[in-house]
């Protein structure tokens, strides 16, 4: 018996390929938030045990804490405050590709880490994923521009009229428990981010030459 198969079109192969991002970037943030949640379910269990994995300034002993600090929180009200911009941001990221979102992720944690590190104030005690959160908007803000992608740039414009002012506001000095070095450079990580992991321009063939 003869059997007839549909021809998959481009459109569909590529409609395949931008579910599947999707489905991969929700898959990853809401595992990282779980994680979060999860981490402050112990911290709280265990008389707040983990809180001394936060970055203190300028001990060099404290520098392995880099990593562990952007994802633990001083208290519940503190972790929700970063949840929903996490959340969102994270996938919108991570729709570049999961492999481009965690290479961006670990080095606005690492950068932000160490300028926190360095120009902290003395005797503080620094964690949590605001940092990252920060460096995600500058990411996404700068990335449209750096790729020359016109739905990044809406994206990024969005992101920018979203949490513009809240931003503007975190990176702001004088504010009590709130650091505003780390604010500043997640910030900068990801503008960084966009120039580090920005996507090249694939290479035009040769004209044949002549003699």
């Amino acid at each position: 018996m003869a059997r007839a198969r549909a021809r998959t079109t481009t459109g569909e192969l590529t409609g395949w390929r931008h579910v599947s991002r999707a489905k991969a970037a929700a898959w990853l943030m809401a595992g990282w938030i779980a994680l979060l949640w999860a981490l402050e379910v112990v911290d709280t269990a265990t008389g707040h045990a983990l809180d001394g994995y936060g970055v203190s300034p300028r001990d060099t002993g404290e520098l392995r804490d880099i990593v562990p600090s952007a994802f633990l929180h001083y208290g519940f009200d503190h972790l929700m405050a970063n949840t929903i911009p996490l959340a969102v941001m994270g996938f919108l990221a991570a729709l570049g590709g999961i492999r481009r979102f965690l290479g961006v992720a670990a080095l606005i944690i690492v950068a932000d880490g160490l300028g926190v590190w360095l120009v902290s104030p003395e005797y503080s005690v620094t964690a949590g994923a605001s940092g990252l959160v920060f460096g995600l908007f500058g990411y996404l803000v700068a990335r449209g521009f750096v790729d020359r992608s016109a739905p990044d740039i809406v994206v990024g414009l969005l992101v920018g009229a979203i949490w513009g002012g809240s931003i503007w506001f975190g990176i702001s000095p004088g504010q009590d428990g709130v650091s505003w070095q780390g604010h500043l450079f997640g910030l900068a990580a990801g503008i960084l981010a966009a120039f580090v992991f920005r996507r090249r321009a694939p290479r035009r063939a040769a004209p044949p030459t002549y003699v």
